[in-house]
Parts: structure tokens; C-alpha cells; sequence
């Protein structure tokens, strides 16, 4: 009967499921949510649906040990399995007909009765419970037994119990990245349900009660048991292809726990296997809350792999996904078993920056000779040093992307590794996240470091537009090294900051070549990509100036940075193509491409606290400043920069020159750089606004 489809009513018959250790969590979200409510809805009642193979691995008493109390059910008949293909779909039919059961309880004309009296279709909801959420070991009842959870140890286990299932005195539920993913499920369900019940009219009752049926009647599998003699690791790691793709750091873990299983008993026996194994599950625990500890954005697991291997193997030439595949081939059974060496061939890939660049823009790559692997004879040790500093290095990396919620660095460090979020860290990550692992490193020496690291990324990328290669492998190197102790933080700092100096005079050169190519496409300062971080810088001066703390908090980069429809953040103080009085007024004596070039000049430009809607940017000078218009918050009610302009009388031609002027003087004076006069009269661009012209009579006003 095994090769014949089966509903989920005959699946669960006697069966008590748990999802591995060696399983990623829950991770569908709202397309495949969206997508199985729609094929299960859009089911005609009479039709199967086919859903594809569960593969199950039926477990020895020695398996389930760790099960403690809700081993009662195993002792009378129940069969303990791990869900090793398919765990996705069953996660979310479980999640729906919870919610399924969730909602019927909560009708009107079932409140205050038990679930021995509320029915669905032929069934008591008191049977549907017992046959595929829960169950109480009689006669008290104390033991509540899940029929579907994960293994003890998985931090998706107790939210599960008390966030999806809702069993009472949860008390603190640790979350992650797949436990929200769980949350997301159950209110997608409520809702849906709710919504087809209410669109039902006076057939909402069977129309849940046809979904019901559809669920465990119609949604068909088939199922596959593995034997014990089978490769169930290797079988995770080929069968979930078909469902969402694993990523690298899910199939590293089954990988790493793969391998324990592989070591002779005489040079590593159980007790030993499962202490590593125990190690394995608590670093990934560890890395999984790390990854899912902001809640308003998750972190890429892959990327903390990536950055990982760089520190901890100090590779600094392979690029893509060659570290998986350094990854897996250091950590394979091969391994084990024997010593090998491999040669490799490393591969070129084009790095994409985030930089403008130019369509005859051409990387010089170094030439990289062929590289011979020498991989030695695996041992357990070096699994276990692995997987300790994977486990020590995730929360020094989730500090480099919200450091204000560090409590390893100082407010100085906080704001300094803020200002590399801010200005785009690239390949500098592993590198800061070394730094700050390093506690015997002084708080001093890392904000010098931190700080030579953000002038050499202002410098060479922002002004410059470098590759965004330059300098990649010397400094992932360099993470490896401050990680290892191989290297002074101090003598690194200076050879950071001797390097941007050094390209001071090809980077400035690029930025004025730059900026003269921005002005004749027309929009001037606007289209340099390293605008908003240079005024954020500016604000931040101001700030300082007037002696006001906590500006980085206070004033988050987010409030500067969010992108709405039809609205700016940047403004045109004199706009690009003026018709209001006011405007046409104070600039008649220039004609329209010279007012072009005024509007894309850096004095012109403005950093707003609040976006407006584009259509104000027209305004006259003195309701941009007042809040004369709907809308908007005039400058003088803005940040410390608006303020700043909102002082003036007018905006006339000789402000914007003299205010950038100002700005220039201010970015030679942040960054320790100089430009000569020929450059900065270049950068300035406006220079015809002091040549003598004569100013026509006023224009009447119509």
C-alpha cells in the first residue's frame, strides 16, 4: 500500500511526527501560503489532489529518548517518525487545521461549549483534535502530546506549542527568522478562513467544513518510509531539492551531522557523537536567533556563511558560491576517510558593484595561479572548532548590521559601525565583525580602525568609483589575520589609512571627471551616488556643532532614507524647471540650461528630514521655508541642513554657489583630502554665476 496515495486522514493514523534536528524551519511565506489556499479552495470536492512524496523514517526506542513525557503514546501503538522529505506541506496542513478548528470554536453559536459538543461536518471537534494536533494521556489529563512538533532541542518547538497551538503559560518563547515564518502562516489561514466563511453567507459552516474535507480527505501523498540502512542524510539533501531550495548554511548543518555518524565507534563512540551532534544543533540554534533577532528585517544566512569562511579560513580569492563548495568538500565522508588532494582550478566571476558605472568599464583581474587543495584526514576536533566559532562569531556579525542594539561596543564604536552600514560596508564586513570579536582589542583602537575603513570606502568608492574589487582580497586576508591574532590592529589601521591617502589624487581626479559627465546629462550633484551619505554626514556635523547628543538615534539614517512613491527625500531648492514667480523672478538674467546646471548643484540640493510629494518642489523659497502649502514642513521646522537655509533672506545664484563652496570646504575637511583650485572650480560647476552679466528688470508678476 505504500506505493498508492494517501490522504492525510490514513497518514496520521497512529503515527507521532517530529521534524529532525538536521531540517531547516518553517520557510514558506506569502506566495507559497497564497498558492496552497488557492489549489485547496479552487479543489472540486469529488477530486484528489495529488501532493507529492512523504518521506518518513521510523525510529528505534534509542531515537526517541529525549521525547520524555510524550513518549506514553509510542508505548501504546503509536509509531515515532521523522518527517525527512515534505515537512513544509505538513507543517502548513497542521497550521490551517488548527486555525480551521480555531475559528469554529470561536462561532457564536459554539461559545461556552466544550469540544465534545461542537461539531464540523460528522465529527466532533474533540475527535479532529485527538486525531491531528494533540492528545492527553488519560485519565488527568496533565500530559498534552502533540502528533506533529519538531525535536526538543529546535527553538521552533515551543513557539509551535504555545504560539501556533496556543497552549497557556508559554512563558518566554525565544523567536527566530522561522518562527516568525509560522506566525505569518497561522494569521494568513485566520484570516482566509474568516473571509471565505463570511463570503459563504448562510453556507459558511459548510463551506469550512468542504475545506475540512478537502484537507484530509483529498490532498493526497505518496508516502515513503526509509529503512534503517538507508542514507537518510543523503536522502535530505537530494529530496529537498524539489521543495523550497535549501540554503548553505541548512545543508551544511546535515552535512556536519551526516559526518558524526560516520566515525568509528573505537575512535569516537556514541556518547561522543552525540555530545558533537549536541554542539552542531546549539551553534545553528545560536546563528538562527542571531539571524532573526530584528524582527523588522531578517539576515541573510548565507551571507553570515560567506562571511564566516572568509574569517575563519581567510580564503580571499574565490568568488560566488565557491565557498559552499569549499565548504562541503572539506566537510564530506570522503574526508573521513582518507586524505586527499585536489586540484583546483579557481574560476573568474564578475563582480557587480553597486557603484555608477560605465558601459566601457573593464576589470583587470590578477592572474590567479592553480591552486592545490591538500584536504587532510577529517577530524572530530576540527568540527567542533568549526561549529564553536560559527556559533561565537553570529552575534558580532549581527552587531555590524544594528549596532545601536550592541552591547559590545561603546556608543563611539556604535556610531562608527553605524556609519559603515550607512555608507555600504561591502566586503568590509568580515573584517569588522573580526574587530569586534576581538575583545582584548581597546575600544580606542577599534574607532581608529572603523574610521580608516570608512574614509578608504568614502574615498575609493564613493569618490573615486573604483572597482568594487579594490582591495577585496587584501583585507579579507587581513580578517582572517585580526581573527588569528597574525596581525596588529593598530599597524593594520595605518596601512588602511595610508592607502586611501595614497589614492587621494586618482580619486579625486575621478570624482571631478565624474561630476563634469553628471552636469552634462543634466542633473548635476543629484545623480552621485554617495549624495545622501555625504549630507547625512553634513547634518551630523551641524549637529555636533551645536552641541545636541545622541544624533545617530535621535535622528536614524532611516528617516532620511525612506523611499515613497511620488515623493523626494533630496530637494531642489531652486527647482529644475521653475515656473512660479518667484523662482523665474530671482533667475531671469540666466537662460535654461544654465539654471539647469544651478539646480544639479551641490549647494542647491537638500536633505530633507520629510519627504514631500514632487509636485511641491516648485514652491517659492519662502514656503518651502514657512509651511505655507499642504504637505509640508518648511525647513526652518526641519533638520539642523534645512535650518541652516532657512535663515536666509533668498535663494539666489551667489547662495547656491556660496553654499557649496561650503560643502566642499567640509568634505576636504572630514575626509583629510584636498582638492587644487582647478578641481574645485570644476566641482563648484557654476562658475558663470560670477561673471559680471547684467540683471535684466524684475518680470511683472501675472
Amino acid at each position: 500500500m505504500e506505493n498508492e496515495p494517501q490522504p492525510l486522514s490514513r497518514i496520521f493514523q497512529n503515527r507521532l511526527f517530529r521534524i529532525p534536528d538536521y531540517q531547516r524551519g518553517y520557510a514558506w511565506l506569502q506566495q507559497q501560503l497564497v498558492d496552497f489556499w488557492d489549489d485547496l479552495v479552487n479543489l472540486q470536492s469529488d477530486r484528489d489532489h495529488y501532493t507529492g512524496t512523504l518521506s518518513l523514517k521510523p525510529l528505534e526506542s534509542k531515537e526517541t529518548v529525549s521525547w520524555g513525557e510524550d513518549l506514553w503514546l509510542v508505548e501504546n501503538g503509536y509509531k515515532p517518525c521523522h518527517i525527512v522529505d515534505g515537512q513544509q506541506r505538513i507543517t502548513t496542513f497542521v497550521i490551517l487545521l488548527n486555525e480551521v478548528v480555531g475559528f469554529v470554536r470561536g462561532l457564536d453559536e459554539n461559545k461556552g461549549k466544550s469540544d465534545r459538543e461542537i461539531t464540523l461536518g460528522d465529527e466532533t471537534v474533540e475527535e479532529i483534535v485527538s486525531k491531528y494536533i494533540c492528545r492527553k494521556r488519560p485519565p488527568n489529563g496533565v500530559v498534552t502530546t502533540y502528533l506533529f512538533g519538531y525535536e526538543v532541542d529546535n527553538p521552533s518547538a515551543e513557539y509551535m506549542k504555545y504560539k501556533v497551538f496556543d497552549e497557556p503559560y508559554s512563558g518566554t518563547v525565544n523567536e527566530t527568522y522561522y518562527t516568525k515564518n509560522l506566525k505569518v502562516a497561522k494569521d494568513f489561514f485566520a484570516k482566509n478562513i474568516s473571509k471565505l466563511y463570511e463570503e459563504s453567507g448562510e453556507g459558511g459552516l459548510e463551506a469550512v467544513n468542504a475545506l475540512y474535507k478537502k484537507l484530509t480527505q483529498h490532498l493526497m501523498f505518496n508516502l515513503h518510509e526509509i529503512g534503517d540502512d538507508y542514507d537518510v542524510f543523503v536522502a535530505f539533501e537530494t529530496m529537498n531539492n524539489r521543495g523550497k531550495k535549501l540554503t548553505n548554511l541548512e545543508l551544511l548543518k546535515n552535512r556536519l551531522i551526516y559526518l558524526t555518524t560516520l566515525y568509528d565507534d573505537e575512535v569516537f563512540d556514541e556518547k561522543d557523537k552525540s555530545a558533537l551532534r549536541k554542539k552542531i544543533n546549539d551553534a545553528w540554534k545560536e546563528v538562527y536567533y542571531q539571524l532573526g533577532r530584528n524582527k523588522s528585517e531578517s539576515l541573510s544566512d548565507d551571507d553570515f556563511l560567506h562571511d564566516h569562511w572568509i574569517i575563519y579560513f581567510g580564503d580571499s580569492h574565490k568568488r560566488g558560491d565557491d565557498y559552499i563548495k569549499f565548504l562541503l568538500n572539506k566537510f564530506s565522508s570522503k574526508g573521513i576517510f582518507e586524505k586527499v588532494a585536489r586540484f583546483v582550478d579557481p574560476e573568474t566571476e564578475s563582480v557587480i558593484s553597486d557603484d555608477v558605472t560605465d558601459a566601457d568599464d573593464t576589470e583587470v583581474t590578477e592572474t590567479e595561479e592553480q591552486e592545490n587543495i591538500e584536504v587532510s584526514k577529517l577530524q572530530p576536533k576540527e568540527i567542533e572548532d568549526y561549529v564553536n566559532s560559527l556559533k561565537d562569531m553570529a552575534k558580532y556579525w549581527y552587531d555590524t548590521h544594528f549596532p545601536f542594539e550592541s552591547v559590545n561596543l561603546t556608543p563611539e564604536e556604535q556610531k562608527r559601525v553605524d556609519r559603515l552600514s550607512r555608507i555600504g560596508i561591502g566586503y568590509f564586513r568580515p573584517l569588522v565583525t573580526a574587530v569586534i570579536s576581538r575583545r582584548d582589542i581597546s575600544a580606542n583602537s577599534r574607532v581608529k580602525i572603523f574610521e580608516a575603513i570608512e574614509r578608504f570606502i568614502f574615498v575609493t568608492f564613493r569618490l573615486g568609483h573604483f572597482y568594487a574589487s579594490q582591495g577585496r582580497s587584501r583585507y579579507n586576508r587581513a580578517a582572517h589575520q585580526v581573527y588569528v591574532k597574525e596581525t596588529d590592529v593598530d599597524d593594520l589601521c595605518k596601512e588602511i589609512y595610508d592607502t586611501t591617502t595614497n589614492n587621494i589624487p586618482y580619486a579625486t581626479q575621478n570624482f571631478v571627471t565624474r561630476i563634469e559627465k553628471y552636469f552634462s546629462t543634466g542633473n548635476g550633484y543629484y545623480d552621485w551616488n554617495g549624495l545622501r551619505y555625504f549630507f547625512y554626514e553634513y547634518e551630523a556635523k551641524l549637529i555636533e556643532k551645536n552641541n545636541i547628543n545622541h544624533f545617530d538615534t535621535d535622528h536614524p539614517w532611516s528617516m532620511f532614507t525612506k523611499s515613497e512613491k511620488d515623493k523626494v527625500s533630496i530637494e531642489h531648492i531652486l527647482p529644475q524647471t521653475p515656473t512660479k514667480y518667484y523662482w523665474r523672478n530671482m533667475y531671469r538674467q540666466f537662460n535654461d540650461s544654465e539654471i539647469k546646471i544651478l539646480s544639479g548643484a551641490l549647494g542647491n540640493l537638500l536633505l530633507l528630514s520629510r519627504s514631500i510629494n514632487s509636485a511641491l518642489q516648485n514652491d517659492s523659497f519662502e514656503d518651502k521655508k514657512h509651511s505655507k502649502t499642504t504637505g509640508r514642513r518648511g525647513y526652518e521646522n526641519g533638520s539642523h541642513s534645512e535650518i541652516e537655509v532657512s535663515k536666509l533672506q533668498d535663494w539666489t545664484a551667489f547662495e547656491i554657489y556660496s553654499r557649496t563652496e561650503k560643502l566642499l570646504a567640509f568634505m576636504q575637511e572630514r575626509w583629510n583630502l584636498q582638492f587644487d583650485e582647478e578641481q574645485l572650480e570644476k566641482l563648484i560647476g557654476i562658475s558663470f554665476v560670477k561673471d559680471g552679466r547684467e540683471i535684466p528688470e524684475e518680470l511683472r508678476e501675472v
